[in-house]
């Protein structure tokens, strides 16, 4: 079973965020890039089908911000190669846009299935999996919790709205948004990953997107607060009798 895994580099929450001038978009100056979750998953159900049935994995990053590092980590997890697709560090693509080129870059290589977070924290649009799957007209399920290897293809599970679960048997090729792997996904060591940089070499596919007239971001900004809270100060019994008054006050009990 050979595998292929979409791999995003998205900017770390955990870290202060900063808004651009041009009041559009982040600051990247300052930003800290990390993998993204979804990806992570995929990334760890594509291992376990490979250690399972055999086969390869092979990651796959536009290239954006450190995405090397996310490519040299999944070589350290147990990926046998690494595709960096063209140069996009100054002007990130949408999703469209990533979708379109990662597929042709992906048509004419022969993988069996193809993997990738179900969505980013940077869009949350969750189009990646399908977008890929329609250009390369294949089959394709999203919200995948669960993958496990059938007779001439996988076994998948997928989850609705309200905690319902629909199973599939996916024959090959298909694209598979993943949102959760079976297992946490596994650590890569340090020492593991500068072994990967020092032995493996990250192969550089040239390219350029096409432009996509979709959706536009006119404004990025911090939620405003319309007021702030009243903290109600006193023994219980004033702070209860307080609580009540502006409840009959703005209408909400009566009496």
């Amino acid at each position: 079973m050979n595998i292929a895994v979409l791999l995003k580099q998205v900017p770390d929450l955990a870290e202060d965020l900063e808004i651009a001038d041009n009041g559009k978009e982040l600051d990247r100056e300052y930003l800290t890039f990390v993998l993204n979750e979804f990806d992570d998953y995929a990334l760890e159900e594509a291992l376990q089908l490979k250690e399972a049935t055999g086969g390869t994995v092979t990651a796959f990053s536009l290239g954006t911000e450190d995405a090397d590092d996310a490519l040299y980590t999944a070589v350290a997890k147990g990926a046998d190669a690494a595709v960096r697709v063209g140069d996009f560090e100054e002007e990130p693509l949408s999703t469209h846009a990533a979708s379109k080129l990662l597929a042709d870059v992906l048509r004419d290589r022969g993988f069996d299935l193809i993997l990738t977070g179900v969505q980013a924290i940077d869009d949350l649009d969750g189009w990646t999996a399908p977008m890929v799957a329609s250009y390369l007209d294949i089959p394709h399920v999203s919200v995948v919790t669960h993958i496990e290897p059938s007779n001439g293809g996988v076994h998948v599970g997928q989850e609705y709205a309200g905690g319902l679960m629909a199973e599939f048997e996916v024959s090959f090729p298909a694209v598979l948004g993943v949102q959760a792997s079976r297992v946490v996904p596994r650590y890569a060591p340090v020492s593991k990953v500068r072994q990967a940089m020092q032995t493996t070499t990250i192969e550089e596919v040239d390219a350029e997107a096409e432009p996509y007239e979709g959706l536009t971001v006119r404004r990025l900004y911090a939620p405003e607060s319309a007021g702030h809270a009243e903290m109600l100060e006193g023994g219980a019994e004033e702070v209860a009798e307080r609580l009540v008054n502006i409840l009959r006050e703005r209408g909400l009990v009566a009496g």
